[in-house]
């Protein structure tokens, strides 16, 4: 008989009107992966959320080793044995490494009210090298690192002082293949101490793969928990969504010759330590797909193409010869860009639904005299995050109270709505349930059969091979090769040209 961990005892969480989490209750067990899985919104992360001191509870509690515990904040949930890696970027700019770490720790390193420094990095340092993460130094600023070993350094600090439990939230799609072992190597140490994980994410082969026990949440309520060797991916589709979950993810169409009208050329393209010299054009109503590891440089391709690069070289230019070169000559000539690092590069977090998803149409939405009206605006915006399905309060609401499969949704109605010529996706369906996937595959197809142009950026191969006419492969920032559309494509073909 397993013992048990943590209690979830009638949980409930509510923002305004809307009930995130509604009467939950189940148990988690000692040296355990839990996964929690459910569509966007269903209350995983709200939930979790509570548990580290994030979100205050409503009502109900937690019992953690036989004890009720209330976290204040996430400080608090850690004197408590419980840490979390979150979804978005957790760690804080304009401190370094080893000042990420110990956050909210610092005393530790305090003797009469002085901060010895050097010791702090010394055993940051050390923590780093104990976790094979050498690359990384703690003297070092955070903003040093990019988005990837930033969460790894997210890693250390939520798990270095042994918790009882480490909540895992949708942590691996920020990563590479190479950055997701290093994470289930971690996740292998805690449990083999008798600690326990709760794991969020929304690829569920990872979540059959890596966990024992799964959860399924749907709408805020509990709908059951099995253990990961009785159940399906089949299984799990049907709790999550209550139906069976039909129709084809990927294009189904082999063979369509693709326009030869180019509409956008890229020239010799540079960008310091990330792109060296990049030559490819993209044709009308193809999707163009750029794959590679992380450190590759096709995170930088997207950028680059929106003029968000400063220190770029090299000319991309449409084909009536307009060079784009910043940001707003790229949105005033119909090309679109969302970051993978969505909280930061692609969403305004402390303003509304609305505001977000009108933001780069607000000259189309003026009228002659160049004045907005609120109703206009709330109308469009309104109408195309109704078409993404964003679930949501009303357009008024903040995007930072939404999931992240939900901001992301925001993200993609706000260029749905500006109807986009070029759209450049830079991993699109990170942090998306399996229904809004399709919903998105689905979208990219229409896009394309209308004659727009699509750059899709992903680390997920499948997606690539399912959905884009053409796979650029990178690798030290340089276009390492590239591949056609086929039947006979598979994940071996494209991991070749990777390494």
């Amino acid at each position: 008989m397993s013992e048990v961990r943590l209690e979830v005892k009638n949980l409930c969480k509510s923002f305004g009107i809307t009930k995130a989490v509604k009467n939950v209750s189940f148990n988690i067990n000692k040296g355990e992966v839990h996964a929690l899985i459910g569509e966007n919104g269903s209350g995983k992360s709200t939930l979790t959320n509570m548990l580290t001191g994030i979100y205050s509870i409503d009502s109900g509690i937690f019992v953690l080793d036989g004890e009720e515990i209330h976290p204040k904040n996430q400080v608090d949930a850690n004197n408590h044995g419980v840490s979390i890696i979150v979804q978005e970027l957790g760690t804080l700019s304009g401190l370094t490494v080893a000042e990420n770490i110990f956050l909210g720790h610092e005393e530790r390193f305090v003797k009469c009210g002085i901060k010895n420094t050097k010791q702090m990095i010394k055993e940051a340092n050390e923590l780093l090298h104990s976790y094979g993460f050498d690359r990384i130094k703690a003297q070092r600023m955070i903003d040093d690192y990019n988005f990837e070993d930033r969460k790894l350094v997210e890693i250390v600090k939520a798990t270095y002082f042994d918790p009882k439990i480490v909540v895992i939230d949708e942590t691996t799609t920020a990563l590479s293949q190479e950055g997701r072992n290093e994470l289930y190597k971690v996740m292998d140490k805690i449990r083999e101490k008798g600690n326990t994980i709760i794991f969020i994410s929304h690829d569920l082969q990872e979540i059959l793969d890596r966990s024992d026990t799964i959860t399924i949440l749907r709408d805020g309520v509990y709908i059951d928990t099995v253990k990961s060797k009785d159940v399906s991916e089949e299984d799990l589709k049907r709790l999550m969504v209550g139906r069976e979950v039909t129709g084809d993810y990927y294009r189904s169409d082999y063979g369509s010759k693709v326009s030869d009208e180019v509409v956008l050329s890229v020239k010799d393209v540079s960008v310091p330590g990330l792109l060296n010299k990049l030559d490819f054009e993209l044709h009308k109503g193809e999707i163009l797909g750029f794959g590679g590891l992380s450190e590759s440089g096709m995170h930088e391709v997207g950028k680059a193409i929106f003029g968000a690069s400063y220190d770029r070289t090299g000319s991309v230019k449409l084909s009536d010869g307009t060079e784009i070169n910043d940001i707003p000559t790229a949105i005033q000539h119909s090309i679109a860009y969302t970051s993978k690092d969505r909280d930061n590069e692609s969403v305004v977090l402390n303003q509304s639904i609305m505001d977000n998803i009108c933001l780069p149409s607000l000259d189309d939405l003026a009228d002659k005299r160049h004045m907005l009206s609120d109703k206009k605006l709330r109308s469009f915006a309104d109408k195309f995050a109704k078409d993404m399905s964003v679930k949501m309060v009303n357009v008024d609401q903040f995007v930072s109270d939404l999931s992240g499969g939900n901001k992301q949704k925001v993200v993609l109605a706000r260029w749905i709505g500006k109807d986009s010529d070029i759209v450049v996706l830079d991993s699109p369906t990170r942090g998306i349930d399996i229904k809004v996937k399709q919903d998105i595959y689905q979208l990219m197809d229409r896009m394309r059969k209308a004659g727009k142009s699509i750059i899709m950026i992903s680390e997920e191969l499948m997606e690539l091979i399912g959905m884009c006419d053409r796979i650029i492969i990178m690798k030290d920032g340089m276009i390492n090769g590239q591949i056609e559309r086929s039947e006979t494509l598979d994940e071996n073909n494209l991991i070749t040209m990777m390494v």
